[in-house]
């Protein structure tokens, strides 16, 4: 008994050091992200059409820190899938923490790829379509709060939903998934995703459609890496027997 508490201690210590050294990192990068925030917003509205204004001093502080917060959160997201392996790298064989270890590129440079995704591709025609609804009827006046909340709100999500077939790899490798499976739940995971594209998206139903397709076709590839992993795991765990 007195072992196991020793053990919960250790445990309980082990993750509070894992969380302080993610919480740490992602305090660092935000002060870093500050410094060239100014930088990274001229760059975001170099071809944008409107004007931008603020209604008050804390306008400007708010888009600062909601840009340097996206920034270094993407930063942090390899960081804290490397801790959170050494964290659970004791109870993992020589192959496993190979195989988890070879995950953590991958969820960064997928988060990059869905937030460029959102920002490139979705973003502007959600935006544009928009502003066709007016048709002339409205001043167009936004916000510099407002802009950027509309967008983070846009692109954030794809950036966590890209990762999707990684995390369906990564559990499909330690065989907590497998691709019948994920077949099987399939009418509810669409279900999810559609429930997910219309909470992030506007309420019109061009917007949704525009977020579903992708998210949908996400899953059907997560399915098909999926049974990639799964069969290569297989033969392996053939050849060894």
């Amino acid at each position: 008994m007195e072992q196991q508490k020793m053990n919960l201690v250790d445990h309980l210590s082990e993750l509070r050091k894992r969380l302080i050294i993610i919480v740490g990192s992602f305090m660092l990068l935000v002060i870093l992200a500050l410094i060239y925030v100014k930088n990274i917003y001229y760059w975001l509205i170099q071809d944008l059409s409107i004007q931008l204004a603020v209604l008050g001093p804390s306008d400007i502080l708010w888009v600062y820190l909601m840009l340097a917060a996206v920034i270094a959160l993407a930063g942090t997201i390899p960081i804290a899938a490397h801790q959170i392996w050494l964290f659970v790298r004791p109870a993992l064989s020589e192959k496993e923490k190979k195989v988890t270890l070879a995950y953590i590129p991958g969820l960064f440079f997928l988060f990059i790829l869905g937030i460029c995704f959102g920002y490139f591709v979705i973003f502007p025609l959600v935006f544009q379509f928009l502003l066709s609804l007016s048709e002339d009827m409205f001043m167009e006046f936004f916000t510099t709060e407002k802009y950027f909340r509309f967008l983070i709100h846009m692109i954030l999500p794809f950036g966590f939903l890209f990762e999707l077939p990684v995390i369906i790899m990564f559990l499909t490798s330690l065989g907590v998934l497998n691709p019948y499976r994920l077949q099987k739940i399939r009418k509810y995971s669409y279900f999810a995703l559609i429930v997910t594209a219309v909470l992030v998206t506007p309420p019109d139903f061009i917007s949704d459609i525009l977020v579903v397709i992708p998210l949908l076709f996400l899953y059907e590839c997560s399915v098909l890496l999926s049974k990639v992993v799964y069969r290569r795991k297989q033969k392996a765990e053939l050849s060894a027997a």
